[in-house]
Parts: C-alpha cells; structure tokens; sequence
C-alpha cells in the first residue's frame, strides 16, 4: 500500500539549526496523492507545531531553536494546501485536516507529544481530541486560537459578522497579495504609531504567506471562520496552556480564548497585555519563556 508512507527518498538531513546533532525534512503522504512537508529536529519528548493562517511551518523560526536547544524534539509540519505541502483542491474541512495530523502522529510514532495550535491552528488541537481521543498526546497549548467559535450567530451574538467574512473572502480573490499587506500590518500590530517589526520581515511573512494556494487560502478561511467547536471543547482533556493578546485584532480574544478557559476542563490562561495576534514574533521571548516552563512542568 502506497499511501501514508513517510517519502525516505524525498527526505535529506541538514544541521541548520544550533545545537542540534541531526535535523531532517521529509514528505510524509497523509492521504491518496496528498504529501506534506515535516521538518523533524532534535531529539526528547515530542512538541508538534501546527501554524497559522495562511503562513507556513516557518512563523516557528524563533520557537524552533529554543526548544530544541532545551531538549526537546520538534515536529513542523505545513498544512495541506501551504508551504512545500501538496495543494489538493478538496480537504479544507477540519475533519479532514485533523486526520492529516493524526497521520503524521501515527507515522512518527509519537507519544507523550505536546500539540501547540497557532490561531486557525488551535482548531486543529481540539478536533484532533473530539476526532481521534488525543491519541499520543500528553500536553496541549492554544495560542491566539481561533476556538472555540469565531462567527456571530443568534447563539454567539458577539461574533464576527458573515458580512466581515464574505468582505475578506471577495479581497482576497480580488487582489491576494494586497489583501495578505493589509493583513500582515494587523497581524503584528502595525500602526502609525506602532512598528513592532521591521519591513523586510513583514515583507518575508507575506511571501510566506503568498505560496499558499488560492483554493487552500480562501476554503480554510471558510472552516476557521464558521466550523464551531464549542461542544467539543470539553473533550481537550490533557492539561492545556491557553495564551492570547488582548490586543489581538484578528482574532479577539474575547470571543475565543476567554471562552476557551471556560469549556476545557484543565487549564492555564495567560494573557498577553497589549499584544497583538503575531505572538509567535511580537512577544517571542516571553512566549518561549511560557512555552518552556509548561512543558517542563510536572502535571
């Protein structure tokens, strides 16, 4: 059977990242023609990093090393439709997007792993959970999480409107790349008073951000902006650290992760005063600090 076998012959090992003995990239095929980018460094217990929209495994450069240099084995991996990962035009869905993780889980055979979920990415962590049990997991962590429930409906009332929504979408299928400037200076807080990131690594972040495939880019913005996970939360049942800005203007967190704290059943909330969503870069001190502390910590 050809399916769901790690691609040996498309792997190679470089030594980029300090500290490290050996680091490998490779394909790993989580479905019937549909291959995904991993990069696997380090070595100790699991953290697998799932990213945000629309970027790719890159956003964890200032994670990355950290953890590895701190004993850690660290599994990036870009999402079907970003990245070096295939671009299929189906499989936006969040079912289907949790059992790509769960492959790459099983192939890797991890245990004992902590799964960190960036923005659209904490959708992820909590279907993996209400989808497959949490198999191979131990830890879990939500930053500026889109979960539990992003759209306004009569039974989420301080929602973001399906106008605002089908607004983005019209942008980005008239214009991407303007769209993905526009975005990018809110993501990391971008004002006229306030430049928390320097323009050629805004620039860099948009590129990342233009490889992902128009199809994958406008259909994950249709399941990260209305797929409500609000019954499944309870079912995040290992001990989960929940961090989000509360300056956050793209996804408020007093729509999500002041929720989030409420629904999972074991957890730690950190708020990050005058942050913005972009946490991963704007706050990536303090939020390796955080990271390193709840990983070591006996739970």
């Amino acid at each position: 059977m050809e399916s769901n076998q790690i691609n040996n012959s498309e792997s190679h090992k470089d030594n980029t990242i300090s500290g490290l003995k050996t680091a490998s990239d490779k394909y790993i095929e989580t479905a019937p023609n549909v291959k995904l980018y991993v990069k696997d460094y380090g070595e100790g217990k699991p953290v697998i990093l799932i990213h945000g929209w629309p970027l790719s495994n890159e956003m964890w450069e200032y994670q990355i090393e950290t953890l590895v240099e701190n004993n850690f084995r660290v599994i990036a991996y870009d999402r079907r439709g970003f990245g070096k990962s295939s671009q299929p035009w189906d499989g936006y869905d969040y079912d289907t997007l949790a059992d790509d993780l769960k492959a790459i889980i099983d192939q890797l055979d991890l245990e004992d792993a902590t799964l960190v979920g960036f923005s659209m990415g904490g959708g992820e962590v909590v279907r993996y959970f209400s989808r497959h049990g949490g198999k191979g997991l131990s830890k879990a962590v939500l930053i500026a999480s889109i979960a539990p429930f992003l759209l306004k409906t009569d039974s989420n009332p301080d929602g973001v409107s399906q106008e605002k929504y089908d607004a983005m979408a019209e942008q980005i299928k008239d214009d991407r790349m303007g769209f993905l400037d526009s975005f990018g200076k809110t993501f990391f807080g971008v004002s006229f008073i306030s430049k928390p990131i320097s323009t050629p690594l805004l620039d860099y972040y948009r590129m990342l951000c233009s490889f992902a495939s128009p199809r994958a880019t406008l259909a994950c913005a249709k399941s990260f902006s209305s797929t409500d996970f609000r019954r499944e939360m309870a079912s995040v049942n290992v001990p989960t650290l929940i961090i989000h800005g509360d300056e956050d203007k793209t996804v408020p967190i007093e729509i999500t992760s002041e929720i989030a704290t409420k629904l999972i059943p074991d957890n730690k909330f950190i708020i990050y005063e005058g942050a913005p969503h972009g946490l991963f870069y704007i706050e990536k001190d303090r939020l390796n600090k955080d990271l390193l502390e709840f990983l070591n910590s006996e739970i």
